[in-house]
């Protein structure tokens, strides 16, 4: 089947990414939001990233006008039905997707695709709120923050996904000019499942001594050649996210590697969740451009 209208649920962060990656991609797309405040707040974010991308003149003014012409928003699920692929980016919350997705599949024609932008969460679990011809329909595709830039996308398969269906999510994904690879249904996919060990093992080490928050950053980006440290990268993850993932990767696998450190607990019960709440391991709300480390330990 051809991919021609794209259906976003959700215009957070996200969400608003992957509407205007498919809007500049060329195909028609509608985002769902459940209020209209959300909604002009997610196409705002759109207009700001377009309009620097003008500034840059990585596209034109003329192009600018013919994405924005592309996208439209709805806060109906009935706008959706004749979607040839709708892709999820709301909240993590597996009863919240399972609900949704119950509520699409009776919508939606048969010949949808159903996709989830899930970051943890088991495409299987989602995809067992659909009817059984759906969920031969129903993968995985999770792209990364910023999603305009960012090139990867992880392709999820389930053991039920149509083999089809997937060579065509791995063509959509080249379509937008993304790099697709291929991933099974394991929670964390490939990149959280080596990157989350690796942030919670810093935490670990910060609660132990091993080096200061400055220290071990500085380390992991001049020994290594990485453009951010673990500490730096978390705030800009959000440390509420990252322990919400790393509890759902616990919870699936019981291997300590996955387990939350209590810092990070303390830190999310506290409230500091790194950039988006002006403090997490470095303390941005002085001066964003240079934060100074916080005294956690």
């Amino acid at each position: 089947m051809e991919i021609k209208r794209v259906g976003v649920l959700g215009c957070g962060l996200m969400g608003s990414g992957i509407a205007q990656t498919a809007a500049s991609a060329g195909f028609e797309t509608i985002v769902r939001e459940v209020s209209d405040e959300l909604l002009q707040k997610g196409f705002a974010g759109i207009e700001k990233s377009l309009s620097r991308f003008a500034e840059k003149g990585t596209i034109t003014a003329e192009q600018q006008k013919a994405i924005r012409d592309r996208l439209s928003g709805t806060t109906s699920f009935a706008d959706l039905a004749d979607c040839d692929i709708v892709i999820e980016a709301i909240i993590e919350n597996i009863e919240e997707k399972r609900k949704t997705y119950a509520e699409l599949d009776r919508i939606c024609k048969p010949e949808t695709i159903f996709a989830s932008n899930t970051s943890s969460i088991s495409i299987t679990e989602m995809m067992t709120a659909t009817s059984p011809s759906r969920q031969q329909r129903f993968i995985g595709l999770h792209f990364f923050n910023p999603v305009p830039i960012m090139k990867l996308v992880e392709v999820v398969k389930t053991i039920l996904t149509d083999d089809a269906i997937y060579e065509r999510a791995i063509e959509f994904g080249k379509q937008l000019g993304k790099v697709p690879v291929r991933a099974g249904d394991k929670t964390g996919f490939i990149v959280n499942r080596l990157l989350v060990p690796y942030m919670l093992d810093a935490i670990r080490a910060l609660e132990e001594g091993v080096g200061s928050i400055v220290d071990i950053d500085t380390s992991m980006k001049l020994g290594l050649g990485y453009p951010m440290g673990p500490f730096t990268l978390g705030d800009f993850v959000g440390l509420d996210t990252t322990y919400y993932i790393a509890e759902i990767m616990f919870n699936e696998f019981r291997e300590k590697r996955f387990a939350p450190p209590p810092l990070l607990k303390r830190m999310v019960l506290a409230g500091l969740y790194g950039r988006k709440s002006g403090r997490g391991f470095y303390d941005y709300t002085k001066d964003p451009k240079n934060p100074t480390p916080m005294k956690l330990v």
